[in-house]
């Protein structure tokens, strides 16, 4: 049976699909001694060379999920021309495959992120067509009126894009400051303080509290990692229609040592989880 390799490499933890795409057009993925082409198949017999070493058998592995807490300042990257820290710096080494973001935060955004070892489970939990929403905290300079909180609803022009968030509601605040929860289906760069910004109020803190069914703990101080227990990752893969992987890795745990502790809240069914088609990571 054939598959295609990008896929095939995302499934080995050396990236996101959408990641290993941009390895493969850039010549660095070589298929029985050829340079392999985007979209191409492989079967379990071909050879695979990625930067010149061989992509070996797949080894059955756990599949790995952290939560961080993003702090101010850190880049979701690996690499950053002006040499600023990365959330890569802190999280732990894997004995194969690496860590994948699903999907980004800015800058200056805080909150969560997640990562998982599994290019499938990135793929799924990251792409829009999947229906998983963002909740985000944000503190902005002003209080919004009513019908301005269903302009926001009902949707506005972003950048020649019509935008929205599922949802707004008033939190708390006092004096200048106000904070409020929004929801969107995919988080694209900068949409929270660009929507925001057609009512004329500017976004001073913004924090990811939820992605899908994964909330940011209280637990969990500004700047660390968790791993996600076995339960529920098994529970996310459920709900993404993904099978459950076995065993084989000693996991790592909080970097405080504890034992994970269920970061999952009830979430509805997913209609998209039904799709068998191949999806490219995106969405923030």
């Amino acid at each position: 049976m054939t598959e295609k390799l990008h896929k095939v490499l995302a499934d080995r933890g050396l990236g996101s699909r959408r990641e290993m795409e941009r390895w493969i057009a850039a010549g660095r993925v070589a298929v029985n001694g050829q340079v392999a082409d985007v979209g191409m198949r492989v079967d379990p017999t071909d050879d695979v060379m990625v930067d010149g070493q061989r992509l070996g058998k797949a080894a059955v592995a756990r599949t790995r999920v952290l939560i961080a807490n993003k702090r101010a300042g850190v880049i979701v990257s690996r690499r950053d021309p002006q040499g600023r820290p990365s959330v890569f710096d802190d999280l732990p080494r894997l004995r194969s495959g690496r860590w994948i973001s699903v999907g980004r935060l800015d800058l200056q955004t805080t909150g969560l992120l997640l990562f998982t070892n599994d290019g499938e489970l990135a793929n799924k939990l990251a792409h829009p067509s999947t229906g998983i929403d963002r909740e985000y905290a944000v503190r902005v300079f002003g209080r919004l009126e009513d019908a301005a909180l269903e302009r926001l609803k009902a949707g506005v022009v972003v950048n020649d894009r019509v935008e929205a968030f599922s949802d707004i509601r008033y939190y708390d605040g006092s004096g200048a400051n106000h904070w409020y929860h929004v929801v969107l289906m995919e988080g694209r760069n900068r949409e929270v303080r660009e929507l925001f910004a057609t009512e004329g109020v500017t976004v001073s803190r913004l924090k990811r509290v939820r992605y899908g069914p994964v909330i940011l703990p209280p637990w969990l101080p500004r700047g660390t990692w968790e791993e996600v227990g076995s339960r529920d990752i098994a529970q996310l893969q459920t709900l993404l229609g993904l099978p459950a992987r076995r065993v084989r890795e000693t996991p790592v745990r909080a970097e405080s040592g504890r034992k994970p502790r269920s970061v999952l809240i009830p979430y509805p069914k997913l209609a998209a989880t039904a799709s068998k088609t191949p999806r490219r990571t995106g969405g923030r």
